[in-house]
């Protein structure tokens, strides 16, 4: 799944990148089913190793356009893990107070503690997304926000986190369904937002700018993925492998006890 690893100062260019790719799969979502089958149980191990040994923190970003699969990508890929070590946070339009702080201080308040799974649904990058295509913020403001949030995530990185970040790459016809979907749906006219529309407009703006902003913030200690996610099985299969990939990464193992039990028996 490193071909999705977007290189450290590598120029971008999403209109190139197949958001319908299912590499050696083919199109087979059958085959892929075990696949992530053992991938899910591999994490749950590895979580409940992590969670047990209280070392290390992990930061999942998930970042993508409406309907890109950012909750289905939560639901399909963490539901099998003990809540208990995953925490969930969604990062909406800034509260007044928040607005009164620097842009970081929200999303500092909310990063994994040690032995956690912190998984980010949007996040710090819509300060470089949402505000740039909207003109929220002067250019010079927007622009000075990548060379922060690289620090503030080597900052993170040195006191123990690893941080992964994926972009869930779909086309603009996929939206076209995905929302025609939820209006035929009475299930799901819940999920429909008429303002969806209005950002949909804004396509060709918001591909630009996520383009800079992962270009400028892909680095080896917060890398970005370009997840294709045309596909929702394949979406789900490449986020859970790149996950267990960088866990493993860790060595982690069970802590020892600190009183030898090995003679105890419960009576």
């Amino acid at each position: 799944m490193d071909t999705y690893r977007v290189k450290p100062g590598q120029k971008l260019d999403l209109s190139k990148i197949d958001p319908a790719d299912t590499s050696e799969f083919n199109g087979d979502k059958d085959k892929s089913k075990g696949a992530l089958k053992k991938l899910l149980a591999r994490l749950d191990a590895l979580q409940e190793v992590m969670y047990a040994q209280q070392k290390h923190k992990l930061l999942v970003v998930l970042q993508a356009t409406d309907t890109g699969g950012k909750d289905g990508a939560i639901r399909d890929v963490f539901s099998g893990i003990n809540p208990q070590g995953v925490n969930v946070t969604g990062f909406k339009v800034p509260t007044p107070e928040e607005l009164s702080h620097d842009f970081l201080w929200r999303i500092h308040r909310q990063t994994p503690r040690t032995g956690e799974i912190k998984i980010f649904n949007r996040s710090h990058y819509e300060d470089v997304l949402v505000v740039r295509v909207h003109n929220i913020v002067p250019e010079k403001t927007w622009r000075q926000r990548y060379a922060h949030i690289a620090n503030f995530e080597k900052l993170l990185a040195e006191e123990g986190t690893t941080i992964l970040k994926f972009y869930l790459h779909i086309d603009k016809d996929e939206q076209k369904e995905r929302l025609q979907a939820r209006l035929a749906d009475p299930n799901k006219h819940w999920k429909f937002n008429p303002g969806d529309l209005d950002e949909r407009k804004l396509w060709n703006e918001y591909q630009a700018a996520y383009q800079d902003a992962i270009s400028k913030t892909s680095t080896a200690y917060a890398p970005w993925y370009i997840v294709p996610s045309n596909k929702k099985w394949y979406r789900n299969l490449v986020i859970a492998s790149t996950i267990v990939d960088a866990l493993e990464g860790l060595k982690m193992t069970y802590p020892e006890s600190k009183e030898d039990v090995s003679k105890i028996v419960v009576e």
